[in-house]
This record gives structure tokens, C-alpha cells and sequence, in this order.
């Protein structure tokens, strides 16, 4: 798929971290990527982890501008993990920093490297919210709901067995 570089683009990118790093505590990481993307903020939430860690995640999410393709944004994002002190390591474990590009304007991506919009993201609470605060009329363009209604169909979801008991 190709992409001009010539006018920008949006991306919405999810940050998390779990792990104290050089910025200090989680919720200090998400604050300092923050200010490197350059973009506008959500704000930063607590959220229960996924998978086998048992840290709470700082999460945030960020719209940004840019002119650069996906597959050039994600070198970025990579090489801002890196000098944040992320290593590679277990699915979900935990970690100094995580920087996902969940959403952009040119609708979707796919390459071995890289899937726009990400995979997971409807089912995510932890993205859904913060994305519901700074884009809330994003449309996903594999399902056209926006993102305020994805996160109230998943949150509706998870109340209603809830309720039930």
C-alpha cells in the first residue's frame, strides 16, 4: 500500500507502561511519551493488566499529526521504546513503556510488521477509553462505528453479565 508523505496524516498511538524507568513510576513514563509524540493527550488511566503480569498499567492515548507512513512511524515508536529501556520480552508482560498505532487517517495497513487499525483495540477497554476522549467520532473502517460507540458496546458488554448475578 502506498502513502504520499506530502500532507499529514492522523494517528491515534495507545501508551502503556507497568514498569518503573528512567522517567520514574508508570504513570511518569506515559507522561514523558507524551511530550515526545507532540500530539493531543488523553488522560492517563490506571487499568488492570492482561496476560500473566500483575502491575497495574498507566495508560494514556495520543492523536497525532505526521507525515511520515505507518511502517516509518512505527521505526519511530520502536526506537522510542528502545531508549525508554524496553526489551523484548513475554507476550503482556511487564514493561518500561508500550506504543501501539491503533488508528489512522488513511483507513487501514497491513504488512508483516504492522496492522491498522490494531487488531485488538475494540476489545480493549484500557484504549478504548482514553481514545474516547480525544477522538471520540474516529471511525473504525473495518467496522464504520465510532469510537465512542465501540467503547459503550464493549462496556455494555462486560455490565450486563454483571447484572445478572
Amino acid at each position: 500500500m502506498r502513502h504520499s508523505t506530502s500532507h499529514p496524516s492522523t494517528y491515534v498511538v495507545a501508551i502503556g507502561s507497568n514498569r518503573r524507568g528512567r522517567h520514574g513510576p508508570p504513570r511518569a513514563e506515559v507522561a514523558a511519551a507524551i511530550t515526545l509524540l507532540d500530539g493531543t493527550a488523553s488522560p492517563i488511566i490506571a487499568s488492570a493488566p492482561l496476560g500473566p503480569s500483575t502491575r497495574t498499567f498507566a495508560n494514556a492515548a495520543v492523536l497525532i499529526r505526521s507525515t511520515v507512513p505507518p511502517p516509518a512511524l512505527l521505526d519511530r515508536l520502536k526506537a522510542i521504546e528502545r531508549d525508554f529501556g524496553r526489551r523484548r520480552g513475554r507476550r503482556w508482560g511487564e514493561r518500561v513503556i508500550d506504543l501501539d498505532i491503533v488508528l489512522w487517517s488513511g483507513g487501514t495497513w497491513r504488512s508483516p510488521t504492522l496492522t491498522i487499525p490494531h487488531p485488538a483495540f475494540r476489545m480493549r477497554d484500557f484504549v478504548l477509553r482514553p481514545m474516547a476522549a480525544i477522538a471520540p467520532r474516529w471511525r473504525d473502517p473495518r467496522t464504520a462505528r465510532t469510537v465512542r460507540q465501540l467503547h459503550a458496546r464493549l462496556t455494555r458488554a462486560r455490565a450486563v453479565p454483571n447484572a445478572r448475578r
